[in-house]
């Protein structure tokens, strides 16, 4: 994958005159995304800029790509894994290819299909095409949203990119606190596109795509997660077999699609069941050879898994490289997650992740898989184990209080019933003390704001399971695991991290699964662990479940630039935070008893910590 960038003006300058240094300066931040070319188009009103890591058709694949008559030009950051099947199908309509690159077919679907081929697609990727008949500018992005698009609207145009800093060094867009991505990363999992930190800046949801063109902008969904309906669970007469043997050859398929490249691709190994199932497959497919495998380890017994790691590693015979992390190390990556994230941090894990791709890029790997995504589709999280009424915590509300929760929840999930970690009435009362008056006095406004959060119809009659799978998956995967954490700290070391287990096949075949595959007597991915069996030591199958965290905000609390950031003049003047509750919080994490559970429990001191880096680094204004 690559960096985009680009600039469509609609007041008639000529993007030659306009745009051919802004572009040049814009592609430029990207650099770390793609250090190995660049390319350029600049006709009319329209100005493209690309930044190439070369991993398929190294010598060819550089962009702009072209149609035959240059009516339609085309960049792409991403990998389409289907592309050869796509190629072949193409050619069989005429079509002729210039180059062996994979997403030169994106030009020759839109010339053939418009719109309509973007679920023709297997991949990971966000396209900007312009086609100067209709005169009309295409933004599109996969249908996790694993690639990141981000764009603003400007009074006499459109700009676009793939990370914000690019965006930023245009000089119409203007550098301004969204309060309710603030409240977003404060409240669930983390920021939900179409919001950013930024905000005159929007995120391009998954699974959507953009037309601009001088009269107007249309934003149109192609592709959700669509779940089973309950009572269709119920009639669904599949053997456990008969599911396991779909499961194989779907898994197989999507690790073979990403296993394809002109260059070597590696393993993370994170001493978990999915990623060992990964490098398992991938290994099966290709006996005999001896990949890259790269695992993180702690001094700290309670973050540290080499146990597993190593046990994999000696199964599976890799040239393995692991990397020691310290609290000296989070300290010094902070600041640099934060950059690369575009957005403060509620975990600190972006810093471990950080120095795990730069280890990849020390070993000269380019592209490596990861077991991201499997515990969202396969129910891999405790909250699975409990409905409603075991977790709501009903017994311990007031009559007021379960009243207003369930209003709470209608909103939210259209289901007053259907919890979803936390009780969000209760914790009003939270976001409440933490914010200054100013930000509490908008209140009501972002609160309206999150009410369309999720689409409601495709949690309705949906299992209890599928629905909280259906909320991780918009919630929790595309704008925060495989975005801010997967996309952003893997291209900070000019790394492209592979998701097997979201493969749009696959996630199509799991949500046909009936729920009661995913989690059987209490055990969580059922399906997965029982395929698992075939290729995983049992002792990591049936580990209990071990989340990736890493340092929390206590230990930063040492450092005296941490103080500073947190001193009561400094957050008063921010004017985002109550300065009274943030110095009661620094009192409770001082406490040499106080450990926040970052696994359960949302680490606000991390939150404001991190909100001050961010307001430092891109040089944002008081509010």
């Amino acid at each position: 994958m690559c960096g985009i960038v680009g600039v469509l003006g609609f007041d008639g300058q000529k993007a030659i005159d306009l745009n051919k240094s802004l572009l040049r300066s814009m592609a430029n931040e990207l650099v770390h995304r793609g250090p190995d070319d660049e390319g350029m188009h600049l006709q009319g009103p329209l100005g493209f800029g690309f930044r190439r890591l070369s991993i398929v058709d190294l010598s060819g694949g550089n962009q702009p790509f072209y149609n035959d008559d240059k009516s339609i030009v085309m960049i792409c950051n991403g990998e389409i894994f289907n592309y050869k099947e796509l190629r072949h199908f193409l050619r069989e309509k005429g079509y002729k290819f210039k180059t062996e690159c994979d997403v030169e077919v994106i030009v020759y679907l839109y010339e053939e299909y418009g719109t309509e081929f973007l679920n023709m697609l297997n991949g990971q990727f966000a396209f900007a095409l312009y086609d100067y008949n209709a005169k009309k500018l295409l933004l599109a992005r996969d249908h996790v949203g694993i690639a990141p698009l981000f764009y603003s609207c400007l009074p006499n145009g459109i700009v676009f990119g793939s990370e914000i800093k690019a965006l930023l060094k245009h000089p119409d867009v203007k550098r301004a606190v969204n309060l309710q991505a603030l409240d977003q990363i404060i409240s669930f999992p983390g920021m939900v596109s179409p919001n950013t930190m930024f905000e005159s800046i929007l995120s391009l949801n998954s699974g959507h795509y953009l037309m601009c063109s001088e009269k107007d902008i249309q934003i149109k969904k192609y592709w959700d997660l669509d779940y089973v309906l309950e009572e269709t669970e119920m009639t669904d007469n599949r053997s456990e077999e008969c599911l396991i043997q779909e499961l194989d050859s779907v898994l197989k398929k999507s690790i073979s699609y990403r296993l394809n490249a002109d260059v070597p691709v590696g393993y993370y190994l994170s001493g978990g069941i999915d990623s060992s199932l990964v490098a398992s497959l991938a290994q099966e497919s290709n006996p005999g050879y001896r990949p890259n495998s790269f695992s993180i380890i702690f001094d700290d017994a309670g973050l540290d898994e080499r146990s597993y790691q190593r046990q994999m590693v000696r199964l599976l015979k890799t040239k393995h490289s692991e990397i020691l992390f310290k609290e000296v190390d989070f300290e010094n990556r902070i600041r640099q997650a934060v950059f690369h994230a575009e957005s403060p941090l509620k975990e600190s894990y972006n810093t471990c992740s950080l120095a795990l791709s730069k280890l990849v890029n020390d070993k000269g790997i380019k592209v490596v898989l990861s077991g991201e995504g499997a515990d969202e589709l396969f129910a891999g999280y405790v909250g699975y184990r409990f409905d409603d009424a075991q977790r709501g915590n009903a017994d311990v509300l007031s009559n007021y209080e379960l009243m207003m929760e369930r209003e709470a929840r209608k909103k939210l999930w259209g289901d007053e019933n259907f919890f979803y970690e936390k009780n969000y009435f209760s914790f009003n009362q939270t976001r409440s003390a933490i914010y200054s008056a100013s930000v509490n006095g908008k209140m009501p406004e972002i609160e309206k704001l999150h009410e369309g959060i999720v689409d409601h119809g495709l949690i309705d009659k949906r299992s209890s399971l599928h629905k909280r799978s259906y909320v991780d998956f918009k919630l929790r995967i595309s704008d925060h695991l495989v975005a801010d954490h997967g996309d952003r700290v893997g291209y900070a070391n000019s790394v492209e991290v592979r998701y097997p287990f979201l493969d749009i096949d696959l996630i199509n075949f799991l949500a046909k699964v009936p729920s009661r595959f995913k989690l059987k007597d209490g055990v969580e991915k059922y399906i997965l662990k029982k395929y698992a069996s075939q290729y995983v030591p049992k002792e990591i199958i049936s580990r209990e479940k071990f989340s990736f965290v890493a340092q929390n905000s206590k230990q930063l609390l040492q450092n005296e630039w941490v103080l500073d950031l947190l001193s009561y003049e400094t957050i008063k003047k921010q004017g985002y935070f109550n300065p009274d509750t943030v110095e009661r919080l620094k009192q409770m994490y001082q406490n040499d008893v106080m450990r926040p559970n970052t696994t359960f429990e949302t680490d606000l001191l991390m939150i404001v910590i991190t909100f001050g880096m961010f307001l430092d680094l891109f040089q944002i204004p008081n509010h």
